[in-house]
């Protein structure tokens, strides 16, 4: 990891930092599979929607385009299943057509020093373990997943901030729970946490999912949505916990941040082999290789 540097950077906010941010990227393993299914006159549109969730990039622009005025009519779309729906197969190709034109495929973190792959497989393993702990706990699981999928594009706004204006900033990573936080505060003066739920709020998304992010180093700050808070707090340790497989070495969650979704880190610590289940069926579905760690 980069190390950070001693310079802090003034007069810059979360949310002019989400004003300034592109859509997130798309994964390179997942659209080519999408736009070869939207060709295919026989194609099941459940296909689609299975597609759709595992892109950040996609996922975004889809529930983006659903919740526009002349679309929504003022009803919030809170599913990929739902925006699917709505705005049917022509604008999904356009949306799909516009990203491989414009080539926003799943790029390096570079200020994160975090790899492609890496920050795709982590929101893909945050969405799955969010959705599982929302529907063991009767909360919904759309917006669950939702939330975990992009609960790092906060990341991906600050790192385009940073690569057009100060490219040799650098952060550090501490791991679960705070991950970059305590960098970016002392070096921008806010988090990538904030500057998510920002970018969110701004595409139009509901609070329900914009505001777990902003809360997801301290789910019990507010009192609302603290379920879906909690959620996102736990899928975050599950998603570590996964993606570290026998290298894991970090802290266990804290039951106090647990309570109110009535887990322990005991409890939670069941369910790993769960998302591992889920991860390798998405790894299955788009041909990857399963790590050993992960297999295992």
């Amino acid at each position: 990891m980069n190390a950070p540097t001693t310079n802090s950077v003034e007069k810059i906010s979360a949310e002019a930092v989400a004003q300034a941010m592109r859509f997130p990227p798309s994964a390179t393993r997942v659209l080519p599979l999408l736009k070869r299914h939207l060709v295919d006159i026989n194609v099941d549109i459940q296909q689609i929607i299975d597609l759709v969730r595992l892109d950040p990039g996609i996922s975004a622009r889809v529930m983006h385009a659903a919740n526009c005025t002349g679309v929504s009519r003022g009803v919030r779309c809170h599913s990929v299943a739902v925006a699917v729906n709505r705005i049917g197969f022509n604008p999904i190709f356009e949306i799909v057509a516009n990203a491989v034109a414009e080539q926003v495929v799943v790029q390096s973190l570079v200020s994160y020093s975090l790899e492609a792959d890496e920050f795709w497989r982590r929101s893909v393993v945050c969405g799955l373990a969010a959705e599982h702990l929302a529907e063991l706990r009767d909360a919904d699981g759309n917006v669950a997943y939702t939330s975990g999928l992009l609960h790092g594009v906060g990341m991906v706004a600050v790192d385009q901030w940073v690569q057009r204006h100060m490219p040799t900033l650098g952060f550090f990573g501490r791991g679960f729970p705070n991950d970059f936080s305590d960098g970016e505060r002392v070096l921008l003066g806010f988090t990538s946490a904030e500057a998510g739920a920002a970018v969110l709020r701004g595409w139009e998304f509901p609070p329900e999912m914009s505001e777990p992010i902003r809360w997801q180093h301290a789910p019990l700050t507010v009192v609302a949505h603290r379920q879906l808070n909690c959620i996102l707090y736990a899928a975050k340790w599950l998603m570590a916990r996964v993606c570290a497989g026998d290298k894991w070495s970090g802290p266990a969650p804290d039951n106090r941040l647990l309570a109110p979704i009535k887990f322990t880190a005991t409890t939670l610590g069941y369910e790993i082999t769960a998302v591992q289940d889920k991860l390798e069926a998405v790894q299955r579905c788009l041909g990857l290789d399963i790590p050993a760690e992960v297999a295992s």
